[in-house]
């Protein structure tokens, strides 16, 4: 319905045009302000002892950015480890385990009882400074309950976005043959090599997957939108997680924050050397 139509409009006399007119210019000069209104995205500070990091959330994806403000509201970020740190991919937190643990501590594991669903959108990916949230391997790809990360990502070219490209077709032929009967042997094989870490046996079996679906007319590969390849030339990203995490917002403010972390020094589990702690996340707006 369209609000602007003016209703029971007769004819009776010019000053009757004329106020009608501009009331009808009046609502249109009204109406910029009202889209914004509409395209009203939330702002979330983090503050870390690195210096405060400006998050804006996506109202495309509503479950992940209404989960996100709620435990912000309620102070469960507060206090806690950016427990996983890789220079030129990501940095993640949200763990309710690291806030009392000690440097020996294993993290990683610890999460809100509950998933959310996933909310993958085309126009939505993983650029430099995107925030997402993590998972673990279920097949629904559904996300961690507290678990983000923030992508700091590297400067790709062509050659290294086929490869990432290549790589998001893999995941999504497992996905298309998950439910058929006759690929379980297959993707059972799969799931058993990365789960023992037989890297040379995972990815030949990948590439046979690969081989599967690129021969199927049921399958739909994607490719990365020209648009989102000239930003992962630019400022770079991590584009072999599109479409397989869902990404929930962005930095606008403390993307030389997003650096300093990333680049800390850390144990062979990725978990800082010096612990990096979350000193408060609030609701700015």
């Amino acid at each position: 319905m369209n609000k602007y139509l003016l209703k029971n409009f007769h004819t009776a006399s010019l000053l009757t045009v004329l106020l009608l007119s501009f009331g009808a210019c009046q609502e249109i000069l009204e109406e910029p302000t009202a889209l914004k209104e509409e395209e009203h995205r939330r702002k979330i500070e983090l503050v870390t002892e690195y210096g405060t990091i400006v998050l804006e959330l996506y109202n495309e994806t509503p479950l992940h950015r209404d989960n996100f403000i709620n435990l912000a509201s309620n102070k469960a970020y507060d206090s806690l480890l950016f427990h996983r740190v890789i220079a030129t991919f990501m940095i993640q937190g949200g763990d309710p385990e690291s806030k009392n643990a000690t440097p020996n501590d294993t993290l990683g594991d610890g999460d809100a009882p509950y998933v959310v669903e996933a909310e993958f959108n085309p126009k939505l990916f993983h650029k430099k400074g995107a925030l997402g949230a993590a998972r673990d391997n279920n097949p629904e790809k559904a996300s961690s309950g507290m678990q983000f990360y923030i992508i700091q990502g590297k400067v790709y070219n062509d050659s290294l976005l086929e490869r990432s490209e290549k790589r998001i077709n893999q995941w999504n032929a497992q996905d298309h043959y998950k439910n058929i009967a006759e690929k379980k042997p297959l993707l059972d094989a799969i799931n058993d090599a990365m789960n023992n870490g037989n890297t040379e046996g995972y990815n030949q079996l990948m590439a046979q997957l690969e081989a599967l679906a690129s021969s199927d007319t049921s399958f739909k590969p994607y490719r990365i939108p020209e648009q989102h390849r000239t930003v992962y030339k630019s400022i770079g990203g991590t584009p072999h997680l599109d479409q397989n995490y869902t990404v929930f917002g962005e930095v606008i403010e403390g993307i030389e924050v997003l650096d300093a972390i990333a680049i800390a020094k850390t144990d062979p589990l990725d978990r800082p050397a010096t612990d990096i702690r979350i000193k408060t996340v609030r609701i700015l707006d």
